[in-house]
C-alpha cells in the first residue's frame, strides 16, 4: 500500500519543496497525505477536464506541473475555473500534487530533460542558488558540434513539436545553448554572461527580444511547449520508486493558446 506522503518524499529527494520560488504554491494542493494511491494521472495543468479524466480512469492522484491555486481564494462559489476544478476534485476524492519551480530548480528536473531532448551535453545549472550547483534556475550545455542557425531552429522545432518559434536574428553558429522551461526571460543576461550562443525559453515579451543586442539568439517555442516534457520527469521518478503504481499521461491538451495560419 502506497500513500501520497511516500510519493511526496520521493519527489522531495530530487526537488525539495523549500527550493521553490517565493511566489509559488507547489505541494499537496488538494487531498490528504495519508491517502492510498494505486493510479496516478500526470499532466502539465489541472483543469476540470483533467479532473474528469482522473475520475473516469479511477486515478486517486493528479500530479501537475502548475499549481491550480496560486493565490488565496477568498470565495469558493465555483465562479472561476480554479474554484470549479478544486471543488470537483474534492467532491470526488481526487488529490492534486503540484511540482513547479522546485522541479524547475532541480538538476534532475524540467530543464535537464529539455536539454537532453535537443542534444546538449556537459550540462550545468545556469544560475545556481548560493553555493549549491545542483539547485538553481535554467541550464546550459553544448551541442556535439557547431550548428548553423537554420539547422538549430529545425532541431528545436522538431524536438518541441512547435507550430512556430519566435526568435531573434541569428548572431553566429550555435554550440553553447542555455534553456529554461516556462517563462525564463529573467535569465537572458546570465545566458549572455556565460557566452551562450542561443537561449531557449517561453513567454518573451516584445521589448525583451531587443535585449539580445546582437549577442545571443533568443528562441521562444512557447510556454506550454517548453514544459511539455515535465510529465516524463514525473513518470521516471515514480516508476523508479514505485513500479507497482499505474501511471496515465493525460490526454487533455491543456495549452490555452491556439494558432491560426
Amino acid at each position: 500500500m502506497i500513500r501520497i506522503e511516500e510519493i511526496i518524499r520521493a519527489f522531495e529527494a530530487i526537488a525539495p519543496l523549500n527550493t521553490q520560488e517565493g511566489y509559488d504554491n507547489s505541494g499537496l494542493i488538494v487531498g490528504r497525505a495519508e491517502t492510498e494511491v494505486k493510479k496516478i494521472l500526470l499532466t502539465i495543468d489541472t483543469t476540470e477536464a483533467v479532473v474528469q479524466e482522473a475520475i473516469a480512469n479511477n486515478c486517486q492522484l493528479i500530479i501537475a506541473h502548475h499549481p491550480i491555486i496560486f493565490r488565496g481564494l477568498k470565495k469558493f462559489n465555483e465562479q472561476s475555473y480554479v474554484e470549479r476544478t478544486v471543488a470537483l476534485a474534492i467532491k470526488n476524492d481526487v488529490a492534486i500534487l503540484a511540482l513547479h519551480t522546485n522541479l524547475d530548480n532541480s538538476l534532475l528536473g524540467v530543464n535537464r530533460i529539455i536539454a537532453e531532448k535537443i542534444g546538449l551535453k556537459n550540462l550545468r545549472i545556469l544560475l545556481p542558488q548560493g553555493q549549491d550547483n545542483s539547485i538553481g534556475a535554467g541550464m546550459i550545455g553544448e551541442l556535439e558540434q557547431q550548428e548553423k542557425p537554420e539547422g538549430f531552429l529545425s532541431r528545436v522545432k522538431e524536438a518541441f513539436d512547435s507550430r512556430l518559434i519566435r526568435h531573434t536574428e541569428p548572431v553566429r553558429s550555435i554550440r553553447s545553448v542555455a534553456v529554461c522551461g516556462g517563462a525564463g526571460s529573467f535569465l537572458l543576461q546570465e545566458a549572455k554572461k556565460q557566452g551562450a550562443d542561443a537561449f531557449i525559453s517561453g513567454d518573451f515579451k516584445y521589448h525583451e527580444f531587443f535585449d539580445a543586442e546582437s549577442e545571443i539568439m533568443i528562441l521562444d517555442p512557447g510556454h506550454f511547449e517548453s514544459e511539455q516534457f515535465t510529465v516524463q520527469v514525473f513518470s521516471q521518478i515514480i516508476s523508479e520508486n514505485f513500479p507497482n503504481i499505474a501511471l496515465r499521461f493525460s490526454e487533455v491538451v491543456t495549452n490555452p493558446i491556439q494558432y491560426f495560419f
